[in-house]
């Protein structure tokens, strides 16, 4: 078995402290190895025990505390960190570590660690936005320290803006990107598409389809964490933004299309996994449409055909990704888009199959390439993507 990947959790006196025991609980759950270590300051939001309950880790707060263990708890720490995460992370935290003061446990700590660093602040905004923090957060930054932007709406405070701690899944997302060790993305640039589209009847209807853009969303992080430089063009989600990935928002297929042919030709890899509209309204009325008695019938049209666009341009060096879900001879469609849309590898993934398709969290597919099939099983949709760029992007099973 390998080893547990360990996570220093570092949490300093603001009142979004609480927020972090979500983080450690989810943490846990990803079954990271996970240590707190605490302020003075954090200790007046959050106790001690909740903590070590969480973390099933003693809570060290006192660099000078003794005990049974031998070794330098700042040390020994540091050395098995795999990432460091300060969250949240005062003015006071953050002007520390950008200036190398260590005189507490968790600045000693995070002086001593060589490991991948997140920085998460979190305050008031005239604080966040004064130049002093400000130029300390670019310090951080340049040292080569990750900042996790704070954001924005109604502080504790009272006031509004700026410096709000992102929730606890938006923290996870960003340190499990920090953990991946095979980057063999890494100077790639890969263009995802997730989710549905929407096509106008009238200002108040439209035409969409089941689509959650999990699938997407999870292509988009795995590709990010393998090292490229992410593009996710999204239809309406309730899904929450991946960090450190550019999100193009569009609505309609006209919309995805123009995002999506705009970019191809600087694109090393495309995933085409978004549910896009194969028709849409040929007139779409300025007002709405009232109800009548007798029976209404709407004119469609075809929308762009994306895929089939980018397989007419592509070059040898881009590797073009498609997918097809349908109901009924999932294998035979799947195998003629391959050729039809000149694409690298079709993901077959049936809709009429328990744990896959649409809004759920799993998913069965089976990557068609020219040479060759891989059926991947039932699967995690994280795992799934991790899959599907390893054996489409990298050639490894």
């Amino acid at each position: 078995m390998a080893e547990k990947k360990c996570v220093l959790v570092g949490v300093s006196g603001g009142i979004a402290a609480y927020k972090i025991c979500t983080l450690v609980s989810s943490l846990m759950k990803k079954d990271y190895e996970v240590h707190v270590l605490m302020t003075k300051g954090a200790e007046k939001f959050v106790g001690v025990l909740t903590f070590e309950t969480l973390s099933k880790q003693r809570v060290i707060t006192d660099i000078f505390e003794t005990g049974m263990d031998t070794e330098v708890p700042h040390i020994s720490l540091a050395k098995k960190a795999d990432c460091f995460v300060i969250a949240p992370a005062t003015a006071n935290v953050i002007a520390k570590i950008a200036n190398g003061i260590a005189d507490d446990m968790l600045t000693t700590t995070f002086l001593a660690a060589t490991c991948e660093k997140l920085v998460v602040p979190a305050m008031n905004t005239a604080m966040l936005e004064n130049p002093v923090t400000q130029n300390n957060i670019e310090k951080c930054r340049q040292l080569g320290m990750h900042i996790l932007e704070s954001g924005s709406g109604w502080l504790a405070c009272g006031d509004t803006g700026k410096g709000r701690l992102p929730e606890a899944p938006v923290i996870l997302d960003a340190v499990e990107s920090l953990l991946q060790e095979d980057r063999f993305l890494t100077g790639k640039k890969v263009l995802v598409t997730a989710g549905p589209t929407q096509e106008a009847i009238d200002p108040v209807r439209y035409i969409t389809n089941h689509s959650s853009g999990k699938m997407g969303y999870a292509l988009a992080r795995a590709a990010r964490d393998l090292g490229a430089e992410v593009t996710l063009v999204s239809g309406k989600t309730a899904l929450e933004a991946p960090v450190n990935v550019e999100m193009v928002n569009v609505t309609s297929a006209a919309d995805m299309a123009d995002a999506v042919l705009s970019r191809f030709e600087q694109m090393d890899a495309v995933i085409m996994s978004a549910a896009v509209a194969d028709y849409t309204p040929a007139v779409k009325a300025d007002r709405k449409l009232k109800k009548k008695d007798e029976d209404l019938y709407i004119s469609l049209e075809r929308t762009t055909d994306i895929l089939k666009a980018m397989g007419e341009r592509k070059k040898d060096s881009q590797v073009l990704i498609g997918f097809a879900m349908e109901t009924e001879d999932l294998m035979k469609n799947a195998r003629e888009k391959l050729v039809k849309k000149n694409t690298d590898y079709i993901i077959a993934n049936s809709i009429a199959e328990s744990g896959a398709g649409f809004a759920v969290d799993t998913n069965r597919v089976t990557i068609i390439g020219r040479d060759a099939e891989k059926d991947l099983g039932l699967l995690s949709k994280e795992e799934t993507a991790r899959q599907i760029l390893q054996y489409c992007l990298k050639g490894g099973d």
